[in-house]
C-alpha cells in the first residue's frame, strides 16, 4: 500500500474519531430546562442550562464531512478517474461506498438536527394557576443515534477505500481496467 494511502486512511479514521467523541460529548451536555418562577412570582418561565452541545454537535457534523471528503476526494468519489479492474475488489467497493454514503447521511441529519433542535429555546410564559409551562428540549439519544453512525461511517469508509485502493491497484495502468495492446514501430 502506497504512503499516500495510509495518509488517507490516518486522516479520515481519525477525524471520523474526533466527530464521534464530539458527538458522545454532545449527548452528554444536551441541554435541560427547568420552571422558574420570576423574582415577584407571577410568571414562569423556561430556564435552559448550558448550550454546549449545540457546538459539539456543529462541531461534529464538520469533522464527520470532512472525513467523507477526504477519502471521497482521495478517491475520486468512485466514478471519476481512470476504471478498476472488474472482479471482487470493485464489486465490494461500490457496495461499501453506497453504504458508507448511506450512513454518512444518516449521521449528518442526526447530527444537524440535534444541534438545530438544541439550540431552540421556547421562551414562553405562564400565568400561575393557568395551563402547565412547556419547556421543550432535545430528546434524548439524538446525539448518539449520530455519533452511532458517524462510527459506522468511518468504518465501512475505511473498507470502502481499501477496497477501491485494491481494485485500483490490480487494474494497473491500463485504462477501464482493461488490457492494453502493445503497439511497436511498423517496418
Amino acid at each position: 500500500m502506497a504512503m499516500a494511502s495510509i495518509v488517507v486512511q490516518v486522516s479520515a479514521l481519525l477525524l471520523n474519531l474526533i466527530a464521534f467523541g464530539l458527538a458522545v460529548a454532545a449527548e452528554q451536555r444536551r441541554s435541560k430546562a427547568t420552571v422558574t418562577p420570576d423574582l415577584a412570582k407571577e410568571y414562569d418561565y423556561c430556564f435552559y442550562d448550558s448550550d454546549v452541545a449545540t457546538g459539539y454537535g456543529v462541531g461534529a457534523l464538520l469533522l464527520l464531512v470532512a472525513a467523507q471528503a477526504v477519502v471521497m476526494l482521495a478517491s475520486r468519489c468512485f466514478c471519476c478517474g481512470r476504471g478498476l479492474k472488474p472482479g471482487g475488489s470493485r464489486a465490494c467497493a461500490l457496495m461499501l461506498f453506497l453504504f458508507s454514503w448511506l450512513t454518512f447521511l444518516v449521521a449528518a441529519a442526526c447530527l444537524l438536527a440535534g444541534s438545530v433542535r438544541n439550540a431552540y429555546h421556547t421562551r414562553y410564559r405562564g400565568i400561575f394557576n393557568g395551563d402547565p409551562l412547556s419547556c421543550e428540549t432535545l430528546r434524548k439519544g439524538v446525539f448518539a443515534a449520530g455519533a452511532a453512525f458517524t462510527f459506522f461511517t468511518a468504518i465501512l469508509s475505511e473498507f470502502y477505500y481499501i477496497s477501491y485502493s485494491k481494485s485500483r491497484d490490480a487494474a494497473g495502468g491500463a485504462p477501464y481496467g482493461g488490457s492494453s495492446i502493445g503497439m511497436g514501430p511498423y517496418n
